[in-house]
């Protein structure tokens, strides 16, 4: 495989020598390491090797080579955003896409683009590239086996190798990529590198009302994987009509040598939240095994109220009785349904109290830590918010781990939108949408569907599916929505942007979705025959002195059993904590302060929390009204 610079030009390029995407199941050597660190992974974050250069045209040609000195290179941190680094424009936009009114382009594939006068991003002068390079040995426990690298979150589009040899490519800048190194890694004095460009086809993707940064932002990790290997697990937990019993049905794929496999076998375990074991079962092991469902007489329903969880273990015995690889997940049973044109979940009508929430610290932008993920369930409870969507993008694997034990109820969306591409300064143009119905992106936009779904399907907290954010509608994604549809019916779809096109109603989203209706408008869809459940993806726009006037909305809670609530947007300030040039004091900066232009100045500041994540007033109304469910 030959990289290619033109790959950034073609969005029908945006994934090459990447891992099929799979359920996001860690994975030990012993059941202790589940508790105590495991032993088939080795970090790579720290202190990388780097270089920044300002356009394509001037980066280093030979950087990945593994004779290369990189003796003038820097030094970067990983992960960390490369504009927090020093490098590159600190720039923050919410609609239009960061090189309009500098540089002309239209997507490919739309009646506007041509070659001729579309600038390319692989000669722009604004698509500057970071180059990363990182020297490594292996650790003991990871020499001798099958290894691959993951990186947790690279934006926009990167590509890899390993000891000078080409790697692969991959766009999707918020879900995992992971690579197979086993024919290039050695056990001592490798070199991995990693070419990131801020902007590709991916971007017209990824317009999210946020700071355009890039670079290595999440973590980079080598995986190790015995000779029978659990690759993706699904599971599916389903509830009894009268919520009593429940079932759950188990796929696991294999891989590993055909001999080996055919000589091992899996031993499931499940256990109650008090670890009080309920049943073990042992099965031959398969490249794809599928056990019979398995019953339970009693089961108690996950809820935010009550998040309970139960706990699978699956052990990966070989042909001497050794156990060589163990699986531990939590997962619940509660069923999403609607009734009567009402969201129910467990018999009972579904209520979001919720928030939009954007990956922020106002130290080191979305690179976040779990103190931070924590502290922001701490303050959901403070508030009564029990739901959350994650806005625009999927979040770190992380996050979704924590809302099923939080019992918080999770709108998971795909990292979708393209708000540039048809409305233009306020004014709704779809004239070179996408991805509307153009061919030529369907592949990508149903990737990043796969990605997103197969990532986090095993999550209690997931309730809805989410296509994406302000990216109008057109037959792509409505192939998106019968992807979910086809993968996961126990689950709901939501998509807003389709009130834009309602040709499409009848096949996307589960749920009638608008942008910032008012009660008044709401209360009329409610009152002429709706054919869905009413859900506000983002209200009561909390910037400035705002979110006052949520009566209005409570009221409709009160006197509409098909009004299911919904997510304020949003829930934290997007701003930076940066030393004064004049005072030396700290200040917060928003959108505008770093001489970025085109910008849309403090329209990053509307979170419900300033971004150092003290409390705004609106955070006392908030409180009062979610409190009430």
């Amino acid at each position: 495989m030959i990289p290619s610079i033109e790959w950034l030009d073609d969005p029908e390029i945006f994934s090459q020598g990447t891992v099929p995407a799979h359920s996001d199941h860690h994975y030990y050597k012993t059941a202790q390491e589940v508790q105590q660190g495991n032993s088939f992974e080795q970090s790579l974050n720290g202190t990388w090797q780097f270089h920044f250069a300002p356009t394509p045209q001037v980066r280093l040609t030979d950087f990945f080579d593994s004779q290369f000195d990189p003796a003038h290179m820097d030094e970067i941190q990983v992960p960390q955003h490369i504009e927090l680094a020093g490098y590159a424009q600190i720039k923050y936009i919410n609609t239009l896409y960061p090189w309009e009114g500098k540089e002309y382009r239209r997507p490919v594939g739309t009646e506007s683009y041509s070659p001729e006068n579309s600038s390319p991003f692989a000669t722009s002068e604004m698509n500057c590239v970071g180059q990363y390079r990182k020297q490594f040995d292996l650790d003991k426990g990871l020499q001798g086996q099958r290894i691959k690298v993951r990186f947790d979150g690279v934006q926009t589009a990167m590509y890899v190798w390993v000891n000078g040899h080409f790697v692969g490519y991959s766009e999707d800048s918020f879900t995992t990529a992971e690579f197979d190194i086993t024919q290039w890694v050695h056990a001592q004095h490798n070199v991995i590198a990693v070419e990131v460009f801020k902007y590709s086809t991916a971007s017209y993707l990824e317009d999210q009302d946020f700071f355009r940064f890039f670079g290595i932002f999440r973590d980079v990790t080598l995986l190790a994987e015995p000779a029978v290997h659990l690759a993706d697990l699904s599971l599916v937990p389903t509830v009894s009509d009268d919520f009593t019993q429940g079932d759950l049905a188990i796929q696991m794929k294999l891989t590993g040598e055909s001999a080996q496999l055919r000589a091992s076998t899996i031993r499931v375990t499940i256990a109650d939240s008090a670890n009080n074991q309920l049943l073990t079962q042992t099965m031959a092991a398969e490249e794809r095994t599928t056990p019979e469902p398995l019953h339970f007489d009693e089961v108690t329903l996950w809820s935010n109220q009550h998040p309970t969880l139960y706990h699978f273990q699956a052990e990966i015995i070989d042909a001497t009785g050794s156990v060589i690889e163990v699986i531990s997940y939590q997962f619940g049973f509660r069923k999403i349904e609607i009734k009567n044109n009402v969201v129910i979940l467990n018999g009972q009508r579904l209520i979001i109290s919720g928030v939009n929430r954007h990956e922020w610290n106002c130290q080191t932008g979305r690179v976040i830590s779990e103190q931070d993920m924590r502290a922001d369930l701490k303050t959901f409870d403070e508030l009564n918010i029990n739901a959350v969507r994650t806005c625009h993008y999927p979040d770190q694997d992380l996050w979704y781990d924590l809302c099923d034990q939080h019992g918080t109820y999770v709108m998971a969306e795909n990292n979708l939108e393209t708000h540039g591409s048809w409305q233009k300064m306020g004014a709704v143009e779809p004239s070179y949408n996408v991805p509307g119905s153009v061919p030529e992106w369907r592949g990508a936009v149903m990737a990043r569907a796969q990605n997103n779904y197969e990532m986090l399907k095993n999550h209690a907290s997931i309730l809805f599916w989410s296509l994406g954010n302000e990216s109008f509608a057109g037959e792509n994604i409505a192939q998106m929505n019968a992807y979910y549809k086809t993968m996961d019916p126990n689950r709901l779809t939501h998509y807003e942007g389709v009130f834009r096109d309602p040709a499409y109603r009848d096949r996307i989203s589960d749920v009638e979705s608008r942008m910032y209706a008012t009660p008044a408008e709401i209360a009329e869809y409610l009152e002429n025959n709706p054919d869905k459940p009413y859900l506000n993806c983002e209200y009561m726009h909390s910037m400035g002195n705002s979110v006052g006037g949520m009566k209005s909305y409570d009221d409709l809670i009160q006197k509409y059993p098909s009004y299911q609530g919904g997510f304020i947007w949003d829930f934290v300030d997007q701003a930076l904590l940066v030393k004064d040039e004049i005072t030396g004091q700290q200040v917060m900066r928003y959108g505008g302060d770093f001489d970025d232009r085109h910008s849309d100045y403090e329209f990053s500041g509307d979170g419900l929390l300033f971004a150092d994540r003290q409390p705004k007033p609106a955070t006392q109304e908030v409180k009062y009204f979610y409190g009430k469910y």
